[in-house]
């Protein structure tokens, strides 16, 4: 067996008189390419050399070379580690760390002006009695648009561009990014056997359009509904005038006028005075000369959709409105341009 284990001893020390001698990481590495490399280094073909030894001696040749190997390995890492507190003596001994020095603080991070915008928007409604509710943003389009009252043939999708999701198998117009955050009033009411519901529904919507000042193509909404016996437009009406005034302070100028959407009726939009040019600027580029920015759109539930879900429409009622979150956010602040928020410029979200 002596003629067996020479050459595992002689490749023993040949391998740690060499990694000795590297005074770097880079003569290391060069060292571990040579030795134990996974190709071609000297003890990976030492390794495969056990299945040419003669038969008797074939066992202790292989337990002495994965014995090497170990020793190898281990040599190895202590030279990595001898290196590391090398290098951290040289730094304190060269003054280029001050271990006595404190350690830098690090930046704390802070809410983007939209969620700060939001919380506070649940918040309101949370004094009010809603309770909060999440949905998916990655929607089917039964809950999207069909259990919307929006069919497909229906003239009401050409309000929204829609980016829909290619699915390998399927219908390719079946799975969207929903456009708002109704279809979550659905999914409430499917949960929901009885009356009352009251809750709101935050989450981001996406829509493939053009952005300018007012609209982007991803937007944050709060979706709110509220059914129950005697739930009339008064008290919609209500609950939007308790909302803008926490919101805005109640010498704000607020508006109600007709609006459609397919799943409510009658229906509403609010708006509040442009903060910009209060109305005396036809070229303002914020209310596009109207004096009014719109922030949301609301209505009295579709008597359909009472129905679609075990509800009496001859008994109970009910309202739901859509905020843009980001519109409100340009109203807090006075900002001109809601393109600012997802621009990832930090000197105008450190202001917030």
């Amino acid at each position: 067996m002596p003629a067996a284990a020479d050459p595992l001893e002689a490749l023993r020390e040949e391998a740690l008189i060499s990694l000795s001698d590297a005074r770097d990481d880079a003569s290391v590495e060069l060292w571990r390419n040579h030795w134990l490399g996974r190709s071609d280094g000297r003890l990976t073909i030492l390794l495969r050399s056990i299945k040419d030894q003669p038969a008797d001696q074939r066992a202790a040749f292989g337990a002495g070379a994965n014995v090497l190997k170990v020793t190898l390995e281990t040599a190895l890492e202590e030279k990595l580690e001898s290196l590391r507190q090398a290098a951290l003596a040289r730094l304190g001994t060269e003054g280029a760390l001050d271990v006595t020095l404190p350690g830098r603080p690090q930046l704390r991070g802070r809410l983007h002006p939209v969620t700060q915008t939001m919380r506070d928007c649940l918040d309101a409604f949370a004094q009010m009695g809603f309770r909060v509710f999440e949905g998916p943003e990655v929607e089917w389009s039964k809950y999207n648009f069909d259990a919307a009252r929006i069919p497909e043939d229906h003239p009401a999708r050409d309000m929204w561009d829609t980016i829909w999701i290619d699915t390998a198998a399927g219908d390719p117009r079946e799975i969207l990014l929903r456009t708002h955050t109704t279809p979550n009033q659905i999914r409430v009411m499917e949960r929901t056997p009885e009356p009352p519901v009251r809750v709101v529904v935050p989450g981001k919507c996406y829509r493939h359009e053009a952005t300018d000042a007012t609209h982007e193509w991803m937007l944050t909404q709060i979706e709110g509904l509220a059914v129950d016996e005697g739930v009339r437009m008064s008290d919609l009406k209500g609950t939007l005038y308790q909302f803008a005034q926490t919101m805005f302070g109640r010498d704000r100028k607020i508006i109600f006028h007709h609006s459609y959407f397919p799943f409510v009726e009658p229906g509403i939009e609010m708006a509040i005075d442009c903060f910009i040019c209060r109305g005396n600027d036809s070229k303002c580029h914020t209310c596009h000369g109207t004096g009014w920015i719109e922030i949301l759109g609301a209505g009295m539930v579709h008597p359909e959709i009472i129905e679609c879900h075990g509800y009496d429409s001859s008994r109970v009622t009910g309202f739901a409105f859509g905020i843009g979150v980001e519109r409100v956010a340009l109203l807090r602040w006075g900002i001109d341009d809601i393109r600012h928020f997802y621009s990832n410029d930090l000197r105008f979200l450190r202001q917030f």
